[in-house]
């Protein structure tokens, strides 16, 4: 089992800049890469971003290219999702979510490929 708690979220001004985390714990002596979905009212979730266990390869959705910033501390098992000049769109609530079965050097971009998730943070972005 691999618990992952986000933190971070809450309302902001578009143009603005947001950090959120996500804490793993639990089966953390594994590798397994991270990534980031969210889900606006009404929507169905959609894969943001993620990060491979390595750190070297790095995923985005194209809506938020050059916007956004994925991250990972394995020391600490932690992710991070840096999103800048964000737009009222960007308003859902974000989850972060473990990938236990990609290699090292690859992370899913699909929920099904993700075995694990947290419970949610909202970001609401004001125009």
């Amino acid at each position: 089992q691999v618990q992952l708690v986000e933190s971070g979220g809450r309302l902001v001004q578009a143009g603005g800049s947001l950090r959120l985390s996500c804490a793993a714990s639990g089966r953390t002596l594994r590798s397994f890469a991270m990534g980031w979905f969210r889900q606006a009212p009404g929507k169905e979730r959609e894969f943001v971003a993620a990060i491979s266990w390595t750190g070297g390869s790095l995923y985005y959705v194209d809506s938020v290219k050059g916007r956004f910033t994925v991250s990972r501390d394995n020391a600490k098992y932690w992710a991070y999702l840096q999103m800048n000049s964000l737009k009222p769109e960007d308003t859902a609530v974000y989850y972060c979510a473990a990938d236990i079965r990609s290699p090292p050097a690859v992370a899913g971009t699909k929920e099904y490929e993700y075995d694990y998730w947290g419970q949610g943070t909202q970001v609401t972005v004001s125009s």
